[in-house]
């Protein structure tokens, strides 16, 4: 017979708890031979299209010559197991469809943290989850980061079948963790790639860290001045306290303290001084100073205006450059030679009229050679 050579065909199929299943059983050919489902217990769930069994969460999905299709739904942890179909034939003949049932990890849990921790204190965080089957993976974050370095416990369940999984993280903590978020993320394969998370939110507290930032950089006599005390700590430091060269402010009146800010109304030379801002909570203190050295408004302005020093240089340079010029033009003329006649050779000063001393000139430059002299 055609069916003799056949064997009914079956897949394992694999479900989350709760959900259902489908179990499906085929043969290519058939004539008109009978298809059975039954459970581990070997007990028959259908025959045919014909329901053996008294459960609800059975139900018929398909029944022919070819194929016989039943749903399993609510499915719990204890349908896990080898299912069969059968073909009645002479001898009959089986296969097997092993039904895989997921535990869904409970929500996981974080443990260990109480508010508030001190800077510098070690933290211990235990993350928990039970109910999974197989046992569920977990993993931390913080800030979004992985954090690699951590216990790993898994436990077996009363119910022999499903884990609860533990994992504990250890780290000390500084005032940079304030603020920050801690996640236990649970992954498991009967979460659909949706992983389970648990978030604790870390409230760290920590002395303050002081910084004083003044209004202006270039403080001028005449001008206000405002001082801000820029404190950042858990709890938060309030009020501040400001003091000058180690004593309390000496001119209330000008010196005017409002919150974090000290207000410095027109600045004079007396004002110089070193400045401390302190602020102290709970856990403790800290402080930072400034130096105050208040400005000429002049000086700084003619910082501000031409450079002086600059002008004056080239106005030097201009002057060497001129004296030197004249200098050589000086020598250049003297190495020319130059001939002149000497009051003797003029004769006219000691001529008694002025008759005598055209005489005397004109007889002069006859003997002109022999009174030469020479400039260098």
């Amino acid at each position: 017979l055609g069916s003799q050579g056949q064997f009914p065909l079956t897949q394992n199929v694999t479900v989350v708890e709760g959900g259902t299943a489908i179990l499906t059983c085929r043969v290519d050919q058939n004539d008109n031979t009978s298809l059975q489902w039954s459970n581990p217990a070997q007990q028959t769930l259908y025959f045919d299209d014909k329901k053996a069994l008294r459960d609800n969460r059975i139900e018929l999905v398909r029944a022919s010559w070819h194929e016989l299709s039943i749903s399993v739904s609510d499915v719990s942890l204890s349908d896990e197991g080898q299912y069969t179909c059968s073909l009645f034939t002479m001898p009959v003949k089986t296969s097997k469809a092993y039904l895989t049932v997921l535990g869904v990890p409970e929500k996981p849990q974080i443990s260990g943290f109480s508010s508030p921790v001190m800077e510098g204190d070690l933290m211990q965080l235990t993350c928990k989850t039970s109910g999974s089957k197989p046992a569920a993976d977990i993993r931390w974050f913080k800030n979004d980061k992985e954090i690699k370095d951590v216990k790993y416990l898994k436990e077996e369940d009363a119910n022999r079948k499903t884990f609860t999984v533990s994992s504990t993280l250890d780290f000390r903590v500084d005032r940079s963790d304030d603020g920050v978020a801690v996640i236990c993320r649970v992954d498991h394969e009967s979460l659909n790639a949706t992983p389970q998370v648990a978030m604790q939110v870390l409230e760290i507290h920590y002395t303050p860290s002081v910084k004083i930032i003044p209004s202006t950089p270039f403080p001028q006599e005449g001008q206000p001045l405002i001082l801000t005390c820029e404190s950042k700590g858990k709890p938060l430091p309030e009020p501040v306290l400001w003091t000058k060269d180690g004593g309390e402010l000496p001119d209330p009146d000008r010196m005017v303290v409002s919150g974090r800010e000290l207000n410095i109304l027109f600045l004079n030379k007396t004002d110089n001084g070193t400045y401390r801002c302190e602020a102290t909570n709970t856990i403790g203190q800290s402080s930072a100073e400034y130096v105050l050295i208040v400005h000429d408004p002049n000086a700084l302005a003619g910082q501000n205006g031409p450079d002086h020093a600059l002008i004056g240089g080239i106005v030097a340079v201009v002057v060497f450059v001129t004296l030197c010029s004249i200098f050589l033009l000086g020598r250049y003329l003297a190495r020319h030679k130059g001939t002149y006649l000497t009051n003797e050779a003029k004769g006219a000063e000691d001529a008694p009229d002025a008759d005598t001393a055209i005489i005397n000139a004109e007889g002069s430059q006859v003997n002109a050679e022999e009174k030469k002299e020479y400039f260098i």
